[in-house]
């Protein structure tokens, strides 16, 4: 599985990176792994899945963390989430 993060302000990708993960774990493990693995990487708060997270990364493999979902006050307007790749 590979998962694609970017920091996005004012329309503008600020940082991304890719996480990989060829483990047999379950899918939702993979997920919440590499969500842990970035935010250590880009020295963030783990941000709180919300309702809508769930719906529409159910829909598309792919959600945008507002400020609403961290706890701190960010410097960003989002962090994109996006599987772009399958096992």
């Amino acid at each position: 599985m590979r998962i694609w993060f970017k920091l996005i302000k004012d329309n503008r990708l600020l940082k991304d990176t890719t996480v990989t993960d060829e483990s047999e774990d379950t899918r939702t493990h993979k997920i919440f792994r590499a969500l842990d693995e970035v935010c250590l990487e880009f020295d963030l708060g783990k941000p709180i899945w919300l309702d809508s997270n769930v719906s529409e990364f159910k829909r598309h493999a792919k959600t945008r963390f507002r400020q609403d979902s961290f706890i701190e006050q960010v410097p960003f307007d989002f962090l994109e989430m996006h599987v772009i790749e399958e096992d």
